[in-house]
């Protein structure tokens, strides 16, 4: 294994967990998506990959 990557089996074993015992594969699929959006953001956080918001309003021409 890639020593900067984690053993993801442990986050995999709580969240599937947590689903109700009527969970579906589309609930667990789901729950992995949302986990690897939040992850991503996180790590686009940690590496300054981010645009200020007013600058993103401002591209959308929306104001405050």
């Amino acid at each position: 294994m890639d020593s900067t990557r984690q053993d993801i089996r442990p986050l995999a074993h709580r969240l599937i967990d947590r689903l109700p015992i009527d969970a579906s594969w589309d609930d667990v699929m789901y729950h992995v998506y949302v986990r690897q959006c939040v992850d991503a953001g996180i790590s686009d956080s940690d590496e300054n990959h981010v645009v200020d918001v007013e600058d993103v309003r401002q591209s959308f021409g929306l104001s405050r």
